[in-house]
């Protein structure tokens, strides 16, 4: 499995902009796929948005789509999500996730991710 550490989360206010990353250690494959997940208070975690190595094909969900960008450093072996156009209700905690050797790409079983991060909090105030 792979380790993976998060970090740029940061409090800011609507409208802004941040942008997480996430570093990769460990043996990766190009038939890897990298999640981004959120969890706020009292709610479950959802994913947010996925990048599969192999092509860099992208997902996202509804609620973050034109406003979230997921990208990969493969060189340096690091997953990053911009954020912008920040909400208030995008306040959360971000947790970077893989799901290794998906051969066919479907990265957006989000229920199969198996390796986490320890999360990076964010905070949207209006």
């Amino acid at each position: 499995q792979v380790q993976l550490v998060e970090s740029g989360g940061d409090s800011v206010q609507a409208g802004g902009s941040l942008r997480l990353s996430c570093v990769v250690s460990g043996y990766t494959y190009s038939t890897d796929c990298m999640g981004w997940f959120r969890q706020a208070p009292g709610k479950e975690r959802e994913g947010v948005a996925t990048i599969y190595r192999a092509n860099g094909n992208t997902y996202y969900v509804d609620s973050v789509k034109g406003r979230f960008t997921i990208s990969q450093d493969n060189a340096k072996n690091t997953v990053y999500l911009q954020m912008n156009s920040l909400k208030p209700e995008d306040t959360a905690m971000y947790y970077c996730a893989a799901l290794q050797r998906t051969y066919r790409g479907d990265c957006d079983r989000w229920g199969a991710y198996h390796s986490w991060g320890q999360g990076t909090q964010v905070t949207v105030s209006s």
